[in-house]
């Protein structure tokens, strides 16, 4: 599994355990017994301007807490998104400038709020969704993060390993159980997020994301055990989680990858493995497989990779008797609204009769502290009892002042099939 293999490399590399402060040489993998004392200022990573590198910048103040739900993290290790490098690449999400960028990290508690779940201490994964906020962005040695956005690591797990899933996770979650109605509640006591959005006052919901949440699909539309789920780019990292979810759940997975590259780990992996792998080198080939196999009981695709490939999918998404969107040959019985949930685009053409599509609201999970715990505490069991396993790690780089290196090999599309770590100085 991902989690012994990548022990196996931390030899390698010397790094296992959690990190020092960043004036100690101490190195344990422990909550600490005596905290160390939260410095003034601090090292961050800057961007200046779009299509520019990170610049690292010393004296930077620590941000502080405003909230009593609010915990300051010293990080250990961060792992690296796409978005960190698209973002100043085509200039977009930078709300501000100077920015401070990076979704997710793994760290150490060493200050909390006053009405705060958790302690000094312990070992966490931040889930930064809030990209408006600096004070929560990954690329800094202190963070702060939402109580009900951070999640307690099990001490089997590294902090190296803990920064690779957050971000991927609350994708999968919202995705199936808001999108797709998917309810969790017989995976340990998982969240029904479908009905747990419906109990809540209306305005509690952003008004931009309201209609996802609670429209977009209904109640006899809802993802049930044993439906099918076909995901389009499946080697990607929040595919990845989203089997994993699904699968817990009991729907049947369909996965598109490039079988040359990931074949041989998907069909194998213990915790992946879909029930239908599909090469995606020819996505017309690739439809016609999807809909041979599923018999036009295919309703929900997740498509991670773009518009392009979102069109692919809602082809395969297509009733039986139906190619290429051409009228049914026969007249078919009513059935329910397909569901097709763009990660990074949707289809450019208007959806097609019997097609909703769908945009994720990720930032429900911040701005909603009923989603946000739900969701954390039950990643908390769910890698507690070894349910979830985190990503593979392809490599480790060393030091915020390495983010650039990093950053650089991910638009040379040298990391494929899992994460780009750095762990912080």
């Amino acid at each position: 599994m991902a989690g012994t293999s990548f022990l196996r490399r931390v030899s390698l590399y010397g790094f296992r355990g959690s990190l020092s402060s960043p004036k100690s040489n101490s190195v344990d993998n422990q909550p600490s017994e005596t905290l160390p004392v939260t410095p003034e200022t601090q090292t961050v990573l800057l961007l200046r301007g779009a299509r520019q590198p990170y610049e690292l910048t010393e004296d930077y103040p620590v941000p502080g807490l405003r909230d009593d739900r609010e915990v300051l993290v010293r990080a250990q290790a961060i792992g690296l998104n796409p978005i960190d490098w698209k973002a100043p690449d085509f200039n977009f999400a930078i709300p501000e400038l100077p920015y401070i960028s990076g979704r997710e990290l793994a760290g150490e508690i060493v200050k909390v709020g006053q009405s705060s779940r958790l302690k000094a201490g312990d070992r966490i994964l931040v889930i930064s969704t809030d990209y408006r906020d600096l004070r929560k962005a990954a690329y800094q040695q202190y963070v702060v993060a939402l109580d009900y956005n951070t999640v307690r690591l099990p001490p089997t797990l590294s902090p190296e390993e803990g920064s690779t899933l957050g971000v991927a996770f609350v994708a999968a979650a919202l995705s199936l159980g808001v999108c797709m109605g998917l309810d969790f509640s017989s995976v340990l006591d998982g969240p029904n997020l479908y009905t747990l959005l419906r109990q809540l006052p209306p305005d509690s919901i952003a008004t931009d994301i309201r209609e996802e949440c609670l429209d977009n699909i209904q109640a006899d539309e809802r993802a049930q055990p044993g439906d099918w789920l076909a995901i389009w780019g499946g080697s990607s990292t929040s595919a990845n989680l989203t089997l994993q979810l699904a699968r817990l759940a009991g729907l049947r997975t369909i996965a598109t990858a490039d079988k040359a590259k990931h074949g041989l780990r998907l069909s194998n992996h213990k915790t992946l493995r879909p029930d239908l792998l599909v090469d995606s080198h020819d996505p017309a080939r690739a439809v016609e497989i999807i809909r041979a196999n599923a018999k036009g009981q295919l309703r929900f695709g997740i498509d991670t990779r773009g518009r392009e490939s979102a069109g692919w999918l809602m082809q395969a998404l297509g009733k039986e008797g139906e190619k290429n969107g051409n009228t049914p040959l026969a007249p078919q019985p009513a059935q329910p609204a397909a569901h097709l949930i763009g990660l990074t685009g949707l289809p450019k053409q208007v959806a097609p009769e019997g097609v909703q599509y769908h945009t994720v609201p990720i930032k429900l999970f911040h701005e909603v502290p009923a989603v946000g715990q739900a969701l954390v505490e039950w990643l908390e069991r769910l890698l507690e009892q070894g349910l979830v396993t985190p990503p593979d790690i392809i490599d480790v780089e060393q030091g915020l002042g390495s983010v650039n290196r990093g950053l650089d090999r991910m638009r040379r599309g040298e990391i494929s099939g899992g994460k780009l770590v750095v762990r912080v100085d």
